[in-house]
């Protein structure tokens, strides 16, 4: 197959690193991909969310399929547009990116098709916000509405911090147009995992769990990042939450966007917080009474998750994106190999606020038992440099989850470049269930 996949990070790296372990030769093309994916593919000096650019490079070159990475070109209508020409696309259209471009939409959506999820307000006010603070409680998280690179999510312990969110968001405009709403949400109490289930417009097929690390540092401590590592599989979710995550989450949602008349095909990521019976503490149940609930959904793979849930799938890759693209998806698309795998995030000194770019890289030539993605790299005539706040991603694939955090740690390891950082506890709360 000819594929173009449309991004320039770690994800885009690793889906096309992935369709590239095919045992079909696949012709794969990066828009605009990165250092890394110039390895596995044909760079396109063409924008992710450059929409025309996009469709005019399809027009002339006709693939099989498009992948879309991103969130921002999904929610822009990317996928509307190439549909428009006949191109077959991964991916939802702009309507059904709305679950993760509007957290707002994405709750009425769940509360009309019965989804569990935790209790929440929407503000533009934020003398009105501030005032609805008290009925919450506290931890109290505040969101805001649009798209935020995966940083307008605060976890606020006080009311002070909780204020100073609502003020950042609607009075000092921090996140421009994506926090001119701002959801007011109460804080769930339990164990955070992801969900990512490949759906056809009808059908749903669950891959792989993982866990995501979102805090800057060791302990969960810091703000939220886009992600510092995460591994696959995580084991709070266990056999018997599966059913439950497909038939309660994700096939009601695919359901009641149909019946608004949105036939969604693509990635429907589901952020989930587990709280067993007994088993957390620190506080109970969403109000919901459910042990699982929705904290958020994204349109689209995750990151760094793909880069950790990836390499465990077997079988033709190409086939099961084309067939979820299509509306044919099948159990048997997905393949899942029995190995673990755990990705460790390599940033740069400053991340996720201000940080330095071009500092150059080293090392990468002497890891030889894990996998390196791309994340914000930059090849010059004088080497490769940092061109982002997350430059690396590092896989590791073992027998068991140790073995592939290990080798993940190891590749680190061999990495340097001025400034570069990165957690050292990766995978800490699956080895602390012994």
């Amino acid at each position: 197959m000819k594929i173009l996949v449309v991004g320039g990070g770690g994800r885009e790296h690793a889906i096309a690193w992935r369709l590239a372990q095919d045992a079909e030769r696949h012709d794969i093309y990066c828009a605009p991909g990165n250092a890394g994916t110039a390895a596995v593919a044909t760079n396109v000096a063409v924008g992710a969310e450059d929409v025309a650019g996009v469709v005019a490079w399809a027009r002339a070159h006709n693939p099989d399929l498009v992948v879309v990475g991103p969130e921002a070109p999904l929610v822009k209508g990317l996928v509307d547009a190439l549909l428009s020409i006949g191109v077959p696309t991964f991916g939802p259209v702009a309507a059904g990116a709305r679950l993760e471009g509007s957290k707002r939409f994405a709750k009425e959506v769940m509360d009309a098709a019965g989804v569990p999820t935790g209790r929440a307000e929407t503000f533009t006010d934020a003398a009105a916000a501030k005032a609805a603070l008290p009925a919450f409680g506290l931890p109290v998280v505040i969101k805001a509405d649009g798209l935020a690179a995966g940083k307008g999510v605060v976890v606020a312990e006080t009311a002070e911090q909780a204020e100073a969110a609502i003020d950042d968001m609607l009075v000092a405009n921090k996140f421009g147009a994506a926090g001119a709403e701002v959801l007011i949400e109460e804080f769930l109490h339990g164990e955070e995992c992801s969900i990512l289930a490949m759906v056809d417009g009808e059908r749903a097929v669950l891959l792989p769990s993982s866990q995501d690390h979102k805090r800057v540092f060791d302990g969960d401590r810091g703000p939220n990042t886009g992600g510092m590592g995460a591994y696959s599989p995580a084991p709070v979710v266990t056999d018997d939450k599966l059913p439950l995550i497909k038939e309660k989450i994700i096939l009601p949602v695919v359901r009641e966007l149909k019946r608004r008349g949105i036939v969604y095909r693509g990635i429907l990521y589901a952020g989930l917080m587990v709280n067993d019976a007994g088993s957390h503490p620190r506080g109970p149940r969403a109000k919901s009474g459910s042990t699982v609930n929705v904290v958020e959904f994204n349109a689209r793979f995750g990151d760094p998750e793909t880069e950790a849930v990836l390499p465990r799938l077997g079988g033709s890759f190409a086939t099961a994106l084309l067939h979820a693209a299509t509306g044919c998806l099948a159990d048997a698309d997905i393949v899942v190999r029995p190995e673990a795998a755990a990705t460790v995030i390599v940033a740069s000194g400053g991340y996720p606020g201000s940080y330095a770019k071009g500092k150059a890289i080293t090392g990468l030539d002497k890891v030889t038992d894990a996998t390196v993605f791309h994340c914000g790299t930059q090849a010059t005539d004088a080497g490769l440099v940092t061109a982002g706040g997350r430059v690396l991603s590092v896989t590791g694939l073992g027998a068991d989850l140790r073995t592939a955090v290990d080798r993940a740690y190891a590749g680190v390891a061999q990495i340097s470049f001025d400034g570069m950082f990165y957690r050292r506890d990766i995978a800490h709360r699956a080895f602390a269930r012994g």
